[in-house]
């Protein structure tokens, strides 16, 4: 998708943007991502890098951060996308979507990490950003807080997997849950670890 195909709404130079991602790591799931315009005239305290607070301290932050923000938006890419596209570009993909779904259209966007999706709008990437800038820290706080709601809902269906534990990551028990349950249509088959068990399990070639 290109700039031209935008149809942005007016941006105002005021509205700063900050952007940040869940779930790059993970062997399931979608990788979610967050934009948030903060209100300078309403401050939330405590934000930071959601990798930094402890899962209490997000989930309490989380729905300030939707209340006292001038405009909030997640996005996901599918585990599909992902491995069709690698996922690097499912992650832009998903800033992407969460930017342009915004009620306000930014002035600037500002992407933690080290690169910018495509996005008609000046965008500005920041290494570390989440710990430095406190709407890029509130989008990580949607972002980790979002894709953790939806490893429960998954871990619900699938409770052998353990994934309200360890959300997905790479952990022994999660290896060793795909070693004895094999892979499901939520793993990500392009993952080196969810390929390796996939090709253990398939019968030998004649």
């Amino acid at each position: 998708m290109t700039p031209d195909l935008f149809a942005p709404m007016l941006a105002s130079t005021a509205h700063v943007c900050g952007v940040d991602e869940a779930g790059r790591g993970p062997l399931c799931g979608p990788v979610v991502a967050a934009a948030v315009i903060l209100d300078p005239a309403r401050p939330i305290a405590g934000l930071a890098d959601s990798k930094k607070l402890s899962e209490a301290a997000r989930e309490r932050l989380a729905p300030l951060i939707r209340e006292r923000a001038l405009a909030w938006a997640v996005a996901e890419a599918s585990v599909d996308e992902i491995d069709r596209l690698n996922i690097l570009q499912a992650t832009m993909l998903a800033m992407q979507r969460a930017v342009m779904a915004l009620a306000l259209a930014p002035g600037e966007v500002l992407i933690d990490g080290n690169r910018c999706p495509q996005l008609p709008y000046p965008a500005r990437a920041i290494i570390k950003g989440d710990a430095t800038q406190p709407a890029i820290s509130a989008a990580s706080i949607l972002a980790k807080t979002a894709r953790d709601e939806a490893m429960r809902v998954l871990d619900a269906q699938w409770p052998q997997y353990g994934l309200a534990a360890h959300k997905g990551y790479p952990t022994a028990a999660h290896l060793a849950a795909i070693e004895a349950h094999g892979v499901q249509a939520f793993h990500r088959r392009s993952f080196a670890p969810v390929r390796k068990c996939l090709a253990s399990a398939a019968p030998p070639r004649p």
